[in-house]
């Protein structure tokens, strides 16, 4: 690896980005994992961005079931999101509780907020595919004391609490 690379994902390593979970379900299978590579494109219509390398396994279970949730974890998730990185298959969704809403895409109950979407498009870019996702339901949970983040190279918890400059 050459060092424009090794530099590239030690920046990378200090972006904090909130810790997900992305589900799906549907004629290519149950499946999850976890990620950080999530953004919101617009409100209008409500859409966000997934980022998947094309080599991992839930690439092609995604695109081919055209459905996906994104699962927001609060600091309460660690064990799950721990989980959906690493075990394979469908023993995975033997940790939570789960539901489903518009798409069929596995809803984690006690999510922080969980966007159900239907896959509009992907556009490839290097290794990954950029999934854009159509939000068809949004299911809120009830306010989390704490955030899942991936800072480092590591978990940490973001607290709730006042802004900073507002208080």
């Amino acid at each position: 690896m050459d060092d424009k690379t090794l530099a590239f994902r030690e920046g990378m390593s200090r972006l904090a980005a909130a810790v997900n979970l992305i589900t799906t379900d549907g004629p290519e299978g149950r499946h999850g994992m976890t990620a950080s590579a999530v953004c919101s494109i617009t409100d209008d219509p409500p859409t966000l961005l997934v980022c998947v390398n094309r080599t991992n396994r839930s690439h092609d279970l995604f695109n081919g079931n055209g459905a996906i949730c994104v699962n927001v974890l609060g600091g309460q998730h660690k064990d799950i999101a721990n989980a959906f990185a690493g075990r394979g298959g469908t023993e995975r969704f033997g940790a939570g509780h789960w539901t489903t809403l518009s798409t069929g895409a596995p809803v984690l109950e006690d999510a922080v907020a969980s966007f159900d979407c239907r896959i509009v498009e992907r556009v490839s870019v290097g290794t990954h595919s950029v999934f854009y996702a159509r939000v068809e339901a949004v299911k809120l949970g009830a306010t989390s004391p704490e955030s899942l983040v991936w800072f480092a190279r590591a978990y940490h918890l973001l607290p709730a609490q006042t802004p900073v400059g507002t208080a």
